[in-house]
């Protein structure tokens, strides 16, 4: 493996990582998707798009 494979599988890890936290604990991870959206992800599968990234109202 070269460095790139190592860095995209060590990302990947803490993507499902993340994934299992959120599930442990009742919340949502947050990401940015390959179109550029800002996202919420819970536990469930929902996925609800932050629309005005930063503001106090997307808590």
């Amino acid at each position: 493996m070269d460095i790139f494979q190592d860095l995209q599988k060590l990302i990947k890890l803490t993507g499902d990582r993340a994934k299992l936290d959120a599930k442990a604990n009742g919340t949502y991870i947050v990401y940015k998707t390959d179109s550029g959206r800002i996202v919420k992800e819970f536990a469930n599968g929902d996925i609800q798009t932050v629309t005005n990234p930063g503001s106090p109202s997307n808590e």
